[in-house]
């Protein structure tokens, strides 16, 4: 049974010589506190705190009653509260959610769990949400199924954002507008701010629910068009490979570390940047920064440290040294690609497209099956798998998937330069071996 007081402590005494009243709640032999906008001096106080205003007790009195009201209306689910549950709960339970504001909350979230890239997307749709109402509070149950279909109308035209300079000095800049490809991006990180704000805000469990409705369970999102294909042939591969940009350049940055992120199974730049793998026993092993959050095995992969890997890692060593963060290294293998793809004479190259070839020769070349590619690719969750929790995890399954590729590439390589792909079938194919008699 919850019990709710008025207090007032002498040690809390301001240099103005008044004091704070605060309510006590008591529940199940704890004690927390709340404080309210009243202040007291000595003169208003018994000798043993008491307040003895009758004015001010009739607001204090107001606050006990309807702080009792809201317990006697949570019934026995009250019995499943522990006293800091109570607290916020009745602290929180007129409170309008500011959808904005959580978006921060969010944010911050994010930013602790080092998705920096996940960050970003979702800040430019809080961006872009405040535009849209203009910089005012956005009640969370204002946003219904009308509400996104009047933004992603907004989304589709020619618009108005303000912004700050690094000085903190607001500047108006115009947007573009958008089409199918970003506004699905946009409806889907404003879908993900939404479910998060129901995980953070609703407790189901103690019968807490104040966000009711889902809007996006009945608004359909435009489907993303098709994409371009996002792999590069083997030739291309070779291209880039075999080409010698500048040393030290932008060019040769992107060259070595796109290839460095072919030879280790498609690994992140932001995970050769933040410089959170080990090699050990000749094994290149890290958890994966992308998912690393969202993962009960927290998405670490061991991957076989290959001969053609081995020199290209001291260019990973450097990265912190030169890029003061991971978006300024994107923004230098940007560049780079972009050198890369007029020495190449291969259009549109990009760091994550040799994940992407990494996974399609495996899979059309090596005719590796789906699951094995995944796993190689870090898109499995142990953690899940109920068969999972027993089995111990078996590298060799993702190094048949490395070596496989590797091994196709260098055939092919061969083969471009003229070299005949050693093979002991033709050499003894002609030898006829005696017969064994008995």
């Amino acid at each position: 049974m919850a019990t709710f007081s008025a207090k007032v402590f002498k040690h809390h005494k301001k240099a103005d010589g008044t004091y704070n009243v605060k309510i006590c709640i008591s529940h199940n032999r704890d004690r927390r506190y709340i404080d309210t906008v009243h202040y007291v001096n000595d003169k208003k106080l018994t000798k043993d705190l008491t307040i003895k205003d009758p004015f001010l007790n009739t607001f204090i009195n107001a606050t006990l009653d309807d702080y009792r009201a809201a317990a006697s209306k949570l019934g026995k689910r009250l019995d499943f509260f522990d006293v800091e549950n109570l607290r916020d709960f009745l602290l929180n339970k007129d409170q309008v959610i500011d959808f904005i504001k959580f978006c921060q909350i969010h944010l911050d979230a994010l930013k602790a769990n080092d998705q920096t890239k996940s960050e970003a997307n979702y800040k430019t749709v809080r961006n872009s949400l405040s535009d849209f109402v203009r910089g005012q509070p956005l009640p969370i149950e204002n946003i219904t199924v009308s509400f996104i279909g009047t933004y992603e109308r907004y989304l589709r035209n020619e618009r108005e954002m303000v912004r700050k300079d690094q000085f903190g000095r607001e500047y108006k800049m115009k947007g573009k507008a958008l089409g199918d490809a970003s506004v699905h991006c946009y409806l889907r990180d404003f879908q993900g701010f939404f479910t998060a704000a129901m995980t953070f805000y609703n407790k189901p469990s103690l019968g807490l629910i104040p966000i009711t409705y889902n809007p996006f369970e009945e608004y359909k999102i435009v489907e993303a068009p098709t994409t371009e294909k996002r792999n590069l042939s083997t030739e291309q591969l070779l291209k880039v490979k075999n080409a010698i940009p500048l040393p030290g350049s932008r060019a040769e940055l992107a060259q070595k570390l796109s290839l460095l992120s072919f030879y280790l199974c498609g690994i992140n730049a932001v995970d050769l940047y933040k410089m959170q793998y080990e090699i050990v026993n000749g094994r290149v092993e890290y958890k994966r920064s992308k998912t690393r959050g969202k993962r009960k095995d927290q998405a670490f992969i061991s991957i076989k440290l290959v001969p053609e890997a081995v020199d290209l890692l001291k260019y990973a060593s450097t990265l912190p040294e030169r890029y003061a963060s991971i978006t300024n290294l994107n923004q230098a293998l940007s560049r780079g690609m972009v050198k890369l793809s007029t020495l190449t004479k291969t259009p549109g190259l990009q760091y994550y497209k040799f994940r992407h070839t990494f996974g399609t020769l495996a899979r059309n070349e090596c005719k590796i099956p789906k699951d094995n590619i995944a796993e190689a690719l870090n898109h499995v969750d142990h953690g899940k798998k109920t068969t999972d929790i027993y089995l111990a995890k078996d590298w060799t399954i993702i190094d048949e998937v490395q070596i496989a590729v590797i091994r196709y590439v260098r055939r092919v390589e061969m083969k471009l330069k003229g070299t005949a792909v050693r093979s002991t079938r033709p050499i003894f194919a002609h030898i006829q071996l005696p017969k064994l008699t008995t």
